[in-house]
């Protein structure tokens, strides 16, 4: 299997009641943590309302990440590009890519919440259309053309960047959730996707036909899409045992999905949970759960069926959330990249073979023992020091120190 690519999803998807200045604070705290333990990518979501999803301007918020990083690619996920002047969007871009060095990725979608578009007095038939239309001249603007365009939405006339992206590509990508309409724009401009209905059972199922619309797409319009261009997103919380996570993250799932799923944002066909318990089982513990709740070993198995269901993809992003205390959180981060990371990737496979090899050679490695014991032999006053020599008092590394204690014996007798 390929080595995936590991990334956050930060929508965000807070609690209200926190300090919305120390929110952001400790949002940003995430993103340093993320960067530090080598995870790829971070993303971050634009929305207007709705109480929990406060950052409003992904553009801001990751230049100021990109302060406080190094390496982490930096991706807003995403841009509601009927909301905005296709022109703003692609000189707020260039500025992101280059106060990060080259670090941003530029994901757009048509705008999630439905509240936001009713602020703006959007129709929301609209707004798949005009994602279209923005993401077309946007491409030629980064491509350094001189743009005149007139649509129902916006106006140009001879608009031209004064400064390219740093990036000679930067990444372009398409949200995707149900509707075919994100994989279809994917495959009509050969650019990346970012699959975020992943998180329930029917998204994760409906992968495969999700990429066929993609490759559909791609064919009619001539261009290619490349399933290392692919990013899918899973929620998790994971600690050392399941009992451990189950307690963490239980209080947590349920009120995300009391308050927020069912209660402000009235999902269809959602109802609320009785207990943590009840939310536990029924997000992780169901026949073809599409969340993990439990130890690195369960993400694991979760990870390595996903790519099995659809086919291969190119990155994992995990959903970033609130079901546990922030020290908890943390802890669940760092337990991905350091034990589930290598084992995906194989970064491990070569420590197991070499102590392997070692065991299963255990008598030529004996022979470096016997030489040691060879030289001291032939020396009478080490010899006789060899008598009074106990296990563990002479500093030679295990695999080439011979028994002493059956040497001594032997110069007894």
């Amino acid at each position: 299997m390929a080595r995936l690519k590991f990334g956050a999803f930060l929508a965000p998807h807070h609690p209200i009641g926190e300090h919305p200045m120390l929110q952001f604070r400790r949002d940003l705290d995430f993103v340093e943590q993320l960067d530090a333990l080598g995870y790829d990518e971070f993303w971050c979501g634009e929305h207007h309302s709705s109480g929990w999803e406060t950052i409003a301007s992904p553009e801001m918020f990751l230049a100021a990440a990109g302060e406080r990083t190094k390496r982490i690619k930096l991706g807003t996920g995403v841009i509601s590009l009927p909301y905005h002047h296709p022109f703003n969007v692609a000189q707020r871009m260039v500025q992101l890519d280059h106060m990060t060095g080259g670090r941003a990725i530029f994901g757009s979608g048509p705008g999630a919440l439905a509240s936001d578009a009713h602020t703006l007095g959007i129709d929301p038939m609209t707004q798949r259309d005009r994602q279209d239309e923005a993401i077309a001249v946007i491409r030629r603007l980064f491509n350094g053309e001189r743009v005149t365009a007139k649509t129902d939405w916006f106006e140009m006339h001879d608009a031209a960047l004064q400064i390219l992206p740093l990036q000679e590509d930067m990444p372009f990508v398409v949200a995707s959730q149900i509707s075919p309409s994100g994989m279809t724009l994917a495959g009509k401009y050969g650019i990346g996707i970012i699959s975020l209905g992943s998180m329930s059972t029917q998204g994760l199922m409906a992968l495969p036909q999700q990429w066929q619309f993609a490759e559909d797409a791609a064919k009619k319009a001539g261009t290619t899409v490349s399933r290392a261009n692919w990013r899918v997103l899973l929620s998790w919380h994971i600690a050392e045992t399941r009992e451990q996570a189950r307690r963490e993250a239980g209080a947590g799932l349920m009120r995300w999905h009391n308050e927020y799923n069912v209660g402000t944002l009235m999902r269809p066909g959602l109802t609320a949970f009785s207990s943590p318990d009840e939310a536990v089982d029924k997000t992780a513990f169901v026949e073809g759960a599409a969340s993990t709740i439990g130890t690195p070993d369960d993400l694991i198995k979760m990870i390595k069926n996903l790519v099995d269901v659809s086919g291969g993809v190119g990155s994992i992003i995990g959903f970033a959330h609130d079901w546990a205390n922030p020290e908890n959180t943390r802890r669940s981060w760092d337990l991905v990249a350091r034990y589930v990371v290598p084992e995906i990737n194989g970064y491990i496979d070569g420590l197991r073979k070499s102590r392997q090899f070692l065991i299963d050679n255990r008598a030529v490695f004996e022979r470096a023992g016997q030489a040691v014991m060879a030289k001291i032999m032939q020396n009478d006053k080490a010899a006789a020091a060899l008598q009074q020599t106990g296990p563990g008092r002479v500093a030679i590394p295990a695999v080439n120190a011979p028994d002493l204690a059956k040497a001594a014996a032997k110069q007894k007798v």
